[in-house]
């Protein structure tokens, strides 16, 4: 039975620096797929972009999203979230991308670049899926 809560262990891998990939829907129908760092707040999954990026533009036209992010001491061991976007939000997204990059690499993000405007996109579990 598909659930839609994440279980301690499966936000643990959340918790630690391991690299997740996102799906998206182009346009035509086919996906796309990136490599992301990814944070948890609360329950929902939070991705930060920079708006015009393509899985950007393939979530504000369909919300449909899965991040699936890998343990980086094993590969085989997964946690698969599958939902939505329900909320996309400019404030702050800066601040953010601050902290994750702390968290991934132990230093400062990248200067912006002129005109780049970051995005958290906040993604509501509907189906949780792990190999653990």
């Amino acid at each position: 039975m598909p659930r839609n809560e994440l279980a301690e262990e499966e936000r643990d891998l959340f918790a630690r620096p391991n690299h997740a990939v996102v799906g998206t829907l182009r346009p035509e129908g086919s996906l796309q797929v990136t490599p992301v760092w990814v944070d948890l707040q609360g329950d929902r999954v939070v991705i930060n972009s920079v708006l015009g990026r393509a899985k950007v533009r393939n979530l504000e036209r369909d919300p449909r999203v899965t991040v699936t992010v890998m343990d980086a001491a094993d590969w085989y061991r997964w946690v698969s979230v599958e939902g939505r976007v329900v909320e996309a939000r400019r404030e702050g997204a800066a601040d953010h991308i601050e902290a994750v990059s702390q968290h991934y690499t132990g230093r400062a993000f990248r200067d912006l670049a002129p005109g780049e405007v970051r995005v958290m996109l906040f993604v509501e579990p509907e189906r949780v899926t792990s190999e653990l």
